[in-house]
């Protein structure tokens, strides 16, 4: 069973620019018995990712399908039996990076490509030694996520890369992100049916900001957008 996986059509827009994304999908929300989304909407529930492309192809009859008892399967075993999920992720990173090496290419992470997991806070052992997280493992490799947890530690993280995501209901904290100094993803409708605002207007307890939008929808790379924005996406 391998974690991570490439060819996602956005992901794969980050070739162009040297890039090769690796992610991992595990199953979102209590799919699992689990919940790996702790702030979870309902809309964002609703639209998940999860069933994207051929996560989403059911035969007529049924409600799922080998993808999505796969990704059951690996988040069972993220809470079943931790050392072994985390030797095996370390064992795809190590291939990622040979592999991207092959191609040319600066390999990348995500981890939550349908998940909300705090990997900062689990250790992990590779060649011998324990390191505090997956990130300190692996120094020279760039991760990156989207999140919708305020207050992750990931501040002495270099090489962690965290972008807030805005979503129904969650606008308290979407304000108190922007604060912190999070990038806010923003979804603004269907691509062509809706343009994408210049700018963003935040508000509340006597706060208010004007956010520059950023298209986001060029690539995935969010660690090298600028900072001090509104993320925009299309709805996929």
């Amino acid at each position: 069973m391998k974690l991570l996986s490439v060819g996602n059509p956005k992901t794969l827009k980050g070739m162009k620019q040297g890039y090769n994304t690796y992610i991992m999908h595990l199953a979102p929300g209590s799919l699992s018995g689990h919940n790996t989304c702790p702030k979870a909407t309902a809309g964002c529930l609703n639209a998940c990712l999860n069933t994207a492309g051929r996560g989403g192809m059911f035969k007529r009859g049924e409600n799922t399908n080998n993808i999505q008892k796969a990704r059951i399967r690996k988040t069972q075993l993220f809470y079943n039996d931790r050392e072994q999920f985390m030797t095996m992720l370390i064992k795809d990173i190590e291939l990622a990076i040979k592999q991207s090496e092959r191609q040319g290419l600066i390999p990348v992470i995500r981890l939550n490509g349908t998940s909300d997991i705090p990997f900062e806070k689990y250790e992990v052992k590779r060649a011998g030694k324990t390191y505090s997280n997956i990130f300190s493992a692996f120094p020279d490799i760039q991760f990156y996520d989207y999140t919708k947890v305020l207050g992750r530690k990931i501040g002495n993280i270099s090489n962690y890369s965290l972008t807030f995501s805005a979503a129904d209901g969650n606008d308290n904290d979407v304000m108190k992100a922007w604060q912190s100094g999070y990038n806010i993803a923003m979804v603004f409708g269907i691509k062509k049916t809706l343009p994408m605002p210049d700018s963003v207007d935040f508000y509340g307890n006597g706060f208010h900001a004007n956010a520059p939008v950023f298209n986001g929808d060029e690539s995935d790379l969010r660690f090298l957008d600028p900072r001090g924005v509104v993320v925009g996406l299309y709805a996929k």
